[in-house]
């Protein structure tokens, strides 16, 4: 008998909005629900300006929330206070898109990491407190020398290693990762993704895997959610949505995703799926489908009525009326 998975986070009708001057309002995270299961790597994916960042700092209380509501472990994130708001900041740490940007300039790297160390009163001497930094150091592929110097004289990669470092410092079990790959070399990406990979084996850690590059969110998640334009249009398996991709726009992101074999890119070029028309404002966005002026399939009802995320087998969820008329 399997055991059922356990919801470590659980996002529910979530809104983000933000007023942007003369009445206007910015609608960068609009009606999105999914859950988040411990120990698993949940992507989520999309074009610039979807709502990714923005959705994964309201989850752990960054942001405040328009509506909606966030559960952690049953408790609502942006209501608790006292002890619990006190834990749920050690239970939940974010690594950020910035390696440089992030990291204060002026502290050490011992003291960056030693931040939440001295916050939430973790070592006892300052014995135990200097070898935690020597440990989690080495945890993240870097030396002891390395603790008392400063940011600017490690690489993009080193740099991010000790953003991890300090993420990890507090004993952590969910971590936001905003597109922790981005700013790094294409020959470094694949170390910090294993790394983070090795790191979640080894100590149980629940992730939300924030990108855009595709490869690197089919390696590292269990589950991807696919957002545009602020609103979640399908959310399933990794294996399922790379093999069998329900909605317009997900196709057209698989679509583009290069292959490192000029023979084989090039023979591909005609089948890809080339997104035509402009992406509408988040601010005034069109009725009905959110998709609908970019998408090869949109009717007058796409036009009209917006489509409902459903559940399409096991666990395979699409926003598009389409997938509704040919799954019946």
């Amino acid at each position: 008998m399997s055991r059922e998975k356990e919801v470590l986070l659980s996002v529910k009708h979530l809104k983000k909005y933000f007023n942007v001057g003369r009445g206007s309002v910015l609608k960068a995270v609009d009606d999105v629900s999914f859950d988040i299961y411990k120990g698993e790597t949940l992507g989520m994916v999309g074009e610039s300006g979807c709502g990714k960042t923005t959705c994964g700092r309201v989850c752990i209380g960054l942001y405040g929330k328009t509506d909606g509501q966030v559960l952690y472990r049953g408790k609502d994130v942006h209501a608790i206070t006292g002890k619990d708001r006190h834990a749920f900041k050690k239970d939940v740490q974010m690594v950020f898109q910035d390696p440089y940007g992030s990291l204060d300039p002026r502290m050490t790297v011992a003291e960056i990491i030693a931040e939440g160390l001295d916050i939430h009163h973790i070592a006892k001497t300052t014995h135990d407190r200097q070898e935690r930094i020597y440990e989690l150091l080495e945890l993240v592929g870097l030396n002891r020398e390395h603790a008392n110097r400063f940011v600017h004289e490690f690489s993009g990669g080193q740099r991010q290693r000790i953003g991890i470092a300090r993420a990890l410092a507090v004993d952590p079990e969910f971590l936001v990762l905003d597109e922790p790959i981005s700013a790094l070399d294409v020959s470094i990406q694949a170390q910090v993704v294993n790394l983070l990979i090795d790191l979640q084996n080894r100590m149980g850690l629940t992730y939300l895997f924030v990108a855009h590059d595709l490869s690197m969110v089919k390696h590292i998640s269990d589950r991807v959610a696919v957002l545009y334009l602020g609103s979640l249009v399908e959310l399933t398996t990794s294996e399922e949505l790379y093999s069998h991709p329900m909605h317009p726009y997900t196709q057209a992101l698989l679509s583009a995703i290069p292959i490192p074999d000029p023979d084989v890119e090039q023979a591909r070029d005609e089948g890809k799926i080339r997104l035509e028309g402009q992406v509408p404002s988040p601010i005034d966005p069109p009725p009905g489908c959110k998709f609908q002026g970019r998408c090869r399939y949109a009717t007058e009802r796409c036009r009209q009525e917006a489509p409902a995320l459903r559940e399409y087998g096991s666990g395979h969820f699409a926003a598009c009326h389409r997938c509704a008329e040919e799954q019946g």
